[in-house]
């Protein structure tokens, strides 16, 4: 993956590679010795609010799909630190942003609100008496039940 080149989305949606800032920090996890002396985990920032790139819908479904990744400033940040390797790392953290936007391309479809229908509510109602029976004759009866 070239990270100077524009990433392509959609066919109407590209990302300029220059609204994509990545900051190398150190990582816990595998490594041996090398891993205190070098930073391979990878910090993606990208600044939803100030994109040019994306529709006023796309950026608002984003917003609510990042949830916690999102800055008050609405900077998506995403971090990768599944591999030992900067460049592994960058390419996972580029291809989750990637498909995060794909993600909030999509439309959601609304629900449509739907009654039971009479019958469905009927089976409810006479389940609900028979347990209710079967309860019933269970109990203790006590003797000031019998007068």
């Amino acid at each position: 993956m070239d990270f100077k080149a524009t990433m392509q989305i959609t066919e109407t949606i590209t990302l300029n590679p220059d609204e994509i800032t990545y900051d190398f920090i150190r990582a816990s996890g595998p490594g041996g010795q090398k891993v205190n002396k070098t930073s391979s985990a990878v910090q993606l920032r990208f600044d939803v609010g100030a994109s040019p790139s994306l529709p006023e819908a796309v950026r608002q479904r984003l917003i609510r799909l990042a949830g916690r990744r999102m800055t008050t400033k609405q900077v998506l940040v995403i971090e990768a630190k599944r591999f030992r390797s900067q460049d592994d790392n960058r390419r996972d953290a580029t291809e989750r942003l990637i498909q995060l936007i794909r993600k909030a391309i999509r439309i959601p479809v609304r629900r449509r609100k739907t009654k039971p229908s009479k019958a469905s509510v009927e089976r409810r109602l006479n389940q609900k008496r028979q347990r209710s029976q079967i309860k019933r004759q269970r109990r203790v009866r006590s003797e000031t039940e019998d007068i």
